[in-house]
């Protein structure tokens, strides 16, 4: 997943950061209100960690202007603020969830998982296709019955593309999924992934749209 943090504590955010890193995510972390709506404007995420104590722009203005613009990713809300009001505002706002401070990294993963269920429409903690199951907590994947190993961005990548079975992602859609803004890309990053990918799960596994990008057919 490509996930904003936005969280002004420089010792929160490194944690997050890490955390989120060591969970295959690409991260990008901004610091105030303002940094993060350039950041949503120019940049595809699927899901926002928003502080609510923010600078330069409280992070409900954040919010409320970005479910305004028809911002659609989904947003976890993780702030001290712990009233009834004001998980009450958050989640009326626009949120998806909200998770008072101090929290568990495994609680937060856990709800950046179910975020991710319901969104996709599934209810099963595992990924089921073709053959193939995948555990997004454990990072276990199992196809035909014998367990593969997955590099975390082959994992990232191949989260990416059976999230949306049938739909095509461009070169530049899942480069979007695979990196955050100080990770450099090689020109044939995703290539070798998917070249690696249908290695272990057959060449048929992922399929090229010539001049599109990439698919995992629909088909379960």
């Amino acid at each position: 997943m490509r996930v904003l943090l936005i969280e002004d504590d420089p010792m929160v955010g490194e944690s997050l950061e890490e955390g989120l890193r060591k969970e295959h995510h690409a991260v990008d972390w901004v610091r105030d209100g303002k940094m993060a709506e350039v950041a949503i404007l120019n940049h595809d995420y699927e899901i926002l960690l928003l502080d609510l104590g923010l600078p330069g722009k409280p992070g409900l203005d954040v919010l409320s202007n970005y479910r305004r613009r028809g911002g659609d990713a989904a947003v976890l809300i993780i702030s001290a603020r712990n009233e009834k009001n004001d998980r009450v505002n958050g989640l009326d706002s626009g949120a998806d969830d909200y998770l008072a401070k101090p929290f568990e990294l495994d609680e937060l993963f856990a709800r950046i998982r179910a975020i991710a269920r319901r969104r996709s429409g599934r209810a099963a903690a595992e990924l089921n296709h073709q053959g193939l199951s995948i555990n997004p907590a454990t990072h276990q994947a199992v196809f035909n019955g014998n367990s593969i190993n997955l590099s975390a961005r082959e994992f990232s990548l191949l989260m990416a593309l059976l999230a949306t079975p049938g739909r095509v992602l461009s070169k530049m859609q899942l480069e979007e999924r695979l990196y955050g803004w100080a990770e450099e890309i090689e020109s044939n990053t995703v290539e070798v992934y998917v070249h690696n990918l249908r290695k272990k799960l057959g060449t048929d596994f992922i399929k090229n749209v010539r001049g599109v990008g990439y698919m995992i057919g629909g088909g379960r």
